[in-house]
């Protein structure tokens, strides 16, 4: 992909992750709790498995500290400076014609001129997120796990455990997952997905994303590299293309809630109604 770089979206970004930062006011826990009533509450209810690969990432206590989430990607209509409270999933997404903010009631959009952007911000704003957030995003509330067999994926064997959602968690509960590691280092390396959100149904067409590239980050080990796939009979046949993510950071400073507040002018992006989503059913059947 083609490099570009914006001296605006540079001092945003810095804006937001540095200076709108507050330190974390210090926890104190009561001394006459038991170690095992602690332990009891911060057991997770996630697959063995799925702790051996967050292990291998940087483990849960290291993701549970950090408050903010910062990153640049190139996509196709320039650079975009991502943000993410990951306390409770606030974001914003910045580029030099628009921007997309979830200010943890509405998804609102920001466009610099007329139809700056062409996509579904409602759609997109944390889409990338829960990609590069990826293998601890999996362990959100909400999620229903199941067992696969091992699969052979571009020539190789990976284990695998699959994904889904209790019916009325976030905008796409159908969506599936499918997360392939390595039996030996218990790295993440392929992540297999649908997208319901259109149809609003369970879907058998299978989308897949190499995790090939890694680099630590403030004791995480976060995707550097993301490679979707073609795909022919379900599995994922040669590479289609590639993003990047540059300037990355991850901090257990905590950002203030007016990095992801509304702008005046900005528009609030609606949730599908119920009417349309029974229609883009119907449409899914003809």
């Amino acid at each position: 992909m083609k490099k570009l770089s914006f001296i605006l979206l540079a001092l945003v970004a810095f804006v937001a992750c540095k200076d709108d930062a507050k330190q974390e006011d210090s926890i104190v826990i009561n001394d006459t709790v038991e170690v095992s009533e602690i332990e009891a509450e911060t057991t997770p209810s996630y697959p063995a498995e799925l702790t051996a690969v967050i292990d291998a990432h940087g483990g849960m206590a290291a993701w549970n500290q950090m408050k903010n989430l910062c990153y640049e990607i190139d996509s196709r209509g320039g650079t975009e400076v991502h943000t993410i409270d990951l306390e409770n999933r606030k974001s914003k997404i910045e580029h030099r014609e628009w921007s997309i903010g979830y200010d943890g009631t509405d998804v609102w959009l920001l466009q610099n001129k007329e139809n700056a952007y062409q996509g579904n911000a409602r759609f997109y704003h944390n889409l990338m997120f829960y990609f590069y957030a990826m293998p601890f995003i999996l362990s959100d509330d909400g999620i229903v796990y199941s067992e696969i067999p091992p699969t052979e994926l571009d020539g190789k064997m990976y284990n695998g455990i699959k994904v889904g959602y209790n019916a009325g968690v976030g905008d796409s509960p159908e969506d599936e997952y499918i997360l392939y590691f390595d039996s030996e280092t218990n790295k993440m390396t392929w992540l297999g997905y649908t997208v319901t959100y259109r149809s609003g149904e369970k879907s058998d067409d299978w989308h897949f994303i190499k995790y090939d590239k890694w680099q630590e980050v403030n004791g995480l080990l976060l995707p550097e590299k993301l490679t979707w796939y073609n795909v022919e009979n379900g599995l994922p046949a040669g590479e289609r293309n590639d993003l990047l993510f540059d300037k990355v950071t991850v901090s257990t400073m905590k950002l203030d809630a007016a990095v992801f507040a509304k702008p005046e002018a900005a528009v609030v992006v609606p949730k599908k109604s119920p009417a349309e989503a029974m229609q883009r059913k119907s449409n899914s059947r003809q």
